[in-house]
């Protein structure tokens, strides 16, 4: 039985939402506490853990995409009708910038705070936590993102072992941040890019089109690969 499109913009929503607020809420509140931050390895484990707590909480109404560009990953590995593609990255865009919004409440209830700067957005070149340039910090997302697409869609291939989606999509994210933090402070993901760059300096904005392009070629590139090769 298809669930209601209703319930699943409402679920996809939700998760994006929680993605946004726990992984960068985790960046931009947490990762440079005095004396008790959690870093580059408490974001990434932070990212992963949103994924993984959403895909058990909602991923039976909406399948826990929280992601435009796994949305269309999906799409194109034949795993998910057009028909619903359009409203699910409405849905997920709409939860990132609530989440962002909220985020943007509680850093400024700090009375020292001044200004957010970054606000834990993406870059590249100055930008870049790392200093990478613009050519290293495409290829990242684009790798990257098709890597996360076919963990995605290995995990919950009808062969694969059920019921440990989740977790196995929620490390590949972990891992995917331990990497890429430095490069482009982690993007795979448009609808985390928008939340918070709507938020930041003016420079986040001017850079948001990379990491809209970027992880969606990057999962069609993975979708393409997995239906190609490995699906049955």
């Amino acid at each position: 039985m298809t669930t209601p499109l209703y319930k699943a913009l409402g679920a996809e929503c939700l998760g994006t939402f929680w993605l946004v607020l726990g992984g960068c809420g985790s960046a931009v509140l947490a990762a440079a506490f005095p004396g008790l931050g959690i870093g580059f390895t408490g974001v990434a484990l932070a990212f992963g853990l949103t994924v993984l707590t959403m895909a058990y909480a909602v991923g039976h109404v909406s399948g826990g995409h929280f992601n435009p560009a796994v949305s269309v990953g999906l799409w194109v590995a034949g795993r998910f009708p057009v028909g619903r593609l359009q409203s699910y990255i409405v849905a997920q865009l709409v939860g990132a910038v609530l989440a962002g919004a909220v985020l943007y409440f509680i850093a400024s209830g700090k009375a020292d705070v001044g200004s957010l700067g970054g606000f834990a957005s993406n870059g590249y070149g100055e930008h870049s936590p790392g200093g990478y340039s613009l050519a290293a910090a495409l290829v990242t997302e684009v790798v990257l993102t098709a890597m996360f697409l076919l963990v995605i869609l290995g995990a919950t291939d009808a062969r694969a072992p059920a019921g440990f989606a989740p977790i196995a999509i929620g490390l590949a994210l972990t891992l995917i941040h331990l990497v890429s933090i430095p490069v482009t402070n982690t993007s795979v993901n448009p609808a985390r890019s928008l939340g918070v760059a709507l938020f930041a300096a003016p420079w986040a904005l001017q850079q948001l089109w990379l990491f809209f392009v970027a992880p969606l070629a990057g999962a069609v590139l993975g979708g393409l690969v997995y239906r190609g090769v490995l699906a049955d």
